[in-house]
């Protein structure tokens, strides 16, 4: 008897758009981090029910947040600019069953 496990590829879609955040969440205990709870794109909002990883990266002189976040469904890789305060949605990935 032989068991076939079956498992569906991942499908990432390059998006790069900026996006609005309409709610932030905040964890941590005496130094709060930020993290995006909800997202507006174009007439669409997702909401976040897992926090992921949070990046800290330089470029030049100005410091770039990326969050990685899921609604249960999907992965999103989001870009926070300090420089500027714009959020874009980087990526967005399907998640296997």
């Amino acid at each position: 008897m032989s068991i076939t496990h079956y498992q569906e590829a991942e499908t990432k879609t390059i998006v790069n758009k900026e996006i609005e955040v309409k709610a932030l969440s905040f964890s941590g205990k005496g130094k709060f981090r930020t993290f995006p709870k909800q997202i507006a794109i174009d007439t669409e909002e997702i909401t976040f029910v897992e926090t992921g990883m949070r990046y800290l990266l330089q470029k030049g002189h100005s410091m770039v947040q990326l969050f990685d976040m899921s609604d249960g469904t999907k992965r999103y890789r989001l870009q926070f600019d300090a420089s500027n305060f714009t959020w874009t949605l980087l990526n967005v990935t399907s998640q296997p069953r």
